[in-house]
């Protein structure tokens, strides 16, 4: 046990326990699956469709993998798509649903986006008798929509955050997202881990995470937050609810050479597992997603929808926990080491 550990209120080894019983119960950040709700390898076939793909954005590795792999599935049985990338504009964004609605499709899927924003298209579009599939949506004008666990995923990356920091210390977080489903049940589960952790404090303001320009900007505030708190140890981590902020945080911390701090993150991008992997720098662990599964498993979904079988609310596709120890088996494991 270490030095911090010692003095936190759970040691890391009981905390490291926590976390493998509540694993138990969220097995969706496990390869493992044994429940209806999970991707399934059916198919069917789109020959004669016309599928709707819309997305918030392709900026993001995330994004761009998930747009891509859902226009090659749709061709691939047999289906044409009709697919619109809005540029992260909220405007282009519904009038591209707009249009979409227009077109008639034989159904839609919304890959991410602001609820509030999203949500009164889909709803027109469900009116118009369009059926509506989503990626990562909350929505319940979706008939079906393809995630990961973020219940799961937020847990489990509170709890190694936590475990890491030996159960006390100040941690920065960047909330500019709420309004997108994913990212709210993963601060929520990060609030919900943390009020266990009395030891453990949420710095305020929180920090806002923007885009574009996310690395960028996430350098400059994480730079003038170093220089609030100049002493080792003010700070013990920073989270973020995807890992492009993660990214520029890294980057600040080594320009800084506050390396002890480490830093959390969500999606699997490339870059950021590479510097989970790298022994000398902060990004301690980031929950790698399967963006292209996720893209496929929701046309799939589309072509069982269409040919008359009934969908789970969810189809829940597995994400692994990449930190120091596991993170070449894990980018191994998902074909991107």
């Amino acid at each position: 046990m270490s030095e911090n550990g010692a003095r936190g209120w759970f040691g890391r080894r009981e905390i490291l326990k926590w976390s493998a019983v509540a694993g138990v119960a969220a097995a969706g950040t496990t390869l493992l699956s044994g429940t209806s709700a999970f991707a399934s390898a059916a198919e069917g076939s789109l020959k004669g469709k016309r599928i709707g793909i819309s997305t918030a954005g392709t900026d993001h590795f995330f994004d761009l993998q998930a747009y891509n792999a859902q226009i090659e599935e749709v061709k691939r049985l047999g289906g044409e798509p009709i697919a619109v990338d809005a540029g992260r504009n909220d405007g282009k964004l519904v009038s591209q649903l707009q249009t979409l609605i227009a077109q008639k499709p034989d159904a839609i899927v919304q890959l991410l986006g602001t609820l509030t924003v999203i949500d009164p298209w889909l709803k027109k579009a469900r009116d118009a008798g369009i059926p509506v599939l989503t990626i990562d949506v909350g929505s319940t004008n979706s008939l079906n929509n393809s995630t990961s666990d973020n219940w799961g995923i937020g847990k489990d990356l509170a709890l190694q955050l936590v475990s890491d920091i030996g159960g006390e210390g100040n941690i920065v977080v960047f909330n500019g997202f709420y309004g997108v489903t994913p990212c709210a049940i993963r601060y929520d589960q990060l609030v919900n881990v943390v009020k266990y952790f009395p030891k453990v404090k949420i710095l305020e303001p929180e920090l806002r995470d923007v885009i574009p320009n996310t690395v960028q900007d996430a350098f400059t505030q994480i730079t003038a937050i170093l220089n609030k708190y100049p002493e080792k140890g003010s700070i013990k981590a920073i989270w973020s609810a995807w890992d492009i902020p993660q990214l520029g945080a890294t980057q600040a911390l080594t320009a800084a050479g506050r390396t002890e701090i480490r830093t959390y993150g969500v999606d699997g991008s490339p870059e950021v597992l590479q510097l989970v992997a790298d022994p000398a720098s902060p990004a301690a662990a980031d929950v790698a997603q399967q963006p292209a599964e996720l893209g496929r498993t929701a046309i799939r979904n589309v072509a069982r929808l269409l040919a008359g079988e009934t969908l789970p609310r969810e189809t829940y596709v597995p994400a692994l926990l990449a930190n120091k120890a596991n993170v070449n088996d894990v980018t191994k494991k998902l074909g991107i080491g």
